[in-house]
């Protein structure tokens, strides 16, 4: 997939860029955001479930915001849990429950269309970046802790009406906030859960500073 990048005034296309790369740069940087403004500040330790191309950007994104010590992975896929944790030095466990359990932070980057952790797992004041939960029907976080969750924060409300199966599943709308609306601090007491879907304004942000990057430093091959 290919991203285009258009000059404001005039309408012209002044940018192509790889789309694949850029919405996991996007979708990380947002996580990061949440995860800064949301999780303790001295949280050192990440769950992960998943193990694939979304995950990479995660991973930069927790530690550019925390000071993270360890980072616990399981996939389904044993193998590339091992391959991820060797090339992003993270520690690749056995199980669901042994990666998330205790951790301050936990992320889900799934395709899953069941929740792919438990409740108990999750203790109070756990920040919980869910983003494979983008089509109406998939979900990665059981109704029981959507609804006990503190907060619910969202990309974009109105989207997140169309396409979080997370909380349309749950049906549970009442603590969900925008994270435009979101100041920041920790809530020690509840979980909370950042709902990644990703929208436009993102994707904008994020081409015009590689865009920007690219200019000053001369990458890329102009065109007419």
């Amino acid at each position: 997939m290919i991203t285009l990048l258009y000059d404001a005034k005039t309408g012209k296309p002044i940018a192509y860029m790889e789309a694949n790369n850029l919405g996991m740069i996007r979708t990380g940087a947002a996580s990061g955001y949440a995860t800064d403004l949301l999780a303790a500040s001295d949280a050192s330790v990440v769950g992960m479930i998943g193990s694939g191309w979304q995950a990479r950007g995660q991973v930069e994104a927790m530690r550019a915001v925390r000071p993270i010590q360890e980072i616990r992975v399981w996939s389904r896929n044993a193998e590339n849990a091992r391959r991820f944790a060797e090339e992003f030095d993270c520690r690749a466990v056995e199980s669901a429950e042994a990666a998330v359990r205790d951790a301050p932070i936990v992320v889900t980057a799934t395709s899953s269309k069941d929740p792919v952790l438990e409740s108990n797992w999750i203790q109070p004041g756990t920040l919980i970046n869910a983003m494979g939960s983008n089509v109406a029907n998939r979900r990665e976080i059981p109704e029981d802790l959507m609804r006990a969750a503190g907060r619910v924060v969202v990309d974009d409300l109105e989207q997140a009406r169309i396409e979080a199966g997370d909380i349309i599943l749950a049906n549970s709308w009442a603590n969900v906030v925008e994270l435009k609306n979101v100041e920041r601090g920790h809530d020690p007491g509840h979980v909370t859960i950042f709902e990644s879907l990703g929208i436009a304004v993102e994707d904008v942000a994020a081409a015009a500073y590689v865009y920007e990057q690219a200019v000053a430093k001369k990458i890329g091959r102009p065109f007419p």
